[in-house]
């Protein structure tokens, strides 16, 4: 059995590594992240891991474990995702500044033609924080990559000052949610 990621984020990478699951291999989805805008976060979400679990499992062997996910945040009913630029990442942290936003990952687990997807959310509380602050943060780069322009587990940290939920979900992947799936589908990785 292997497991395949689809997904090119490093972050993910490293935490099914950390659970230690055998054969992983890393497979980005290359297919545009396209959905439909009417769909509440959390379906947004799933549809998005969806559409890349679908495009690995069209390639995986029998007895893979295909494994997606997708995350956003949410604040003020606005949808946030990676920033495109510098002024949009800049744009995003002044509006998470000193207010309580929500995470949503999305997760999908295809083996055997099974699919399962989920989703899970996070609310993170930011410090209020300055415009030097948030200039010095763009220019390390960590916020280009990330939905709401930050990386709780990287130098984003020092503007959390709360999380009510699962941390994992708020770096993309949430693992208690995904064990459950993994059981579901037959793996234990106990």
């Amino acid at each position: 059995m292997r497991f395949i990621l689809a997904s090119a984020s490093p972050r993910r990478r490293e935490l099914m590594e950390m659970l230690g699951v055998p054969g992983l291999l890393v497979r980005p989805a290359q297919g545009e992240e396209k959905a439909d805008p009417s769909l509440s976060p959390p379906e947004l979400v799933c549809a998005l891991a969806a559409a890349k679990a679908r495009e690995a499992a069209a390639e995986a062997e029998d007895g893979d474990v295909v494994v997606a996910a997708d995350t956003i945040v949410v604040y003020g009913g606005r949808v946030y995702g990676k920033p495109r630029t510098a002024d949009e990442a800049a744009e995003m942290l002044r509006t998470l500044s000193g207010n309580t936003h929500e995470v949503y990952s999305g997760v999908c687990v295809v083996r055997g033609g099974v699919e399962l997807c989920r989703a899970d959310r996070s609310a993170v509380s930011f410090r209020t924080l300055s415009e030097s602050e948030i200039e010095r943060y763009i220019a390390t780069g960590e916020p280009m990559d990330k939905a709401g322009a930050y990386g709780a587990q990287g130098k984003g940290a020092l503007f959390v000052e709360r999380i009510d939920g699962d941390f994992f979900n708020v770096m993309g992947l949430p693992l208690c949610l995904l064990g459950e799936m993994l059981k579901e589908q037959g793996v234990e990785l106990l």
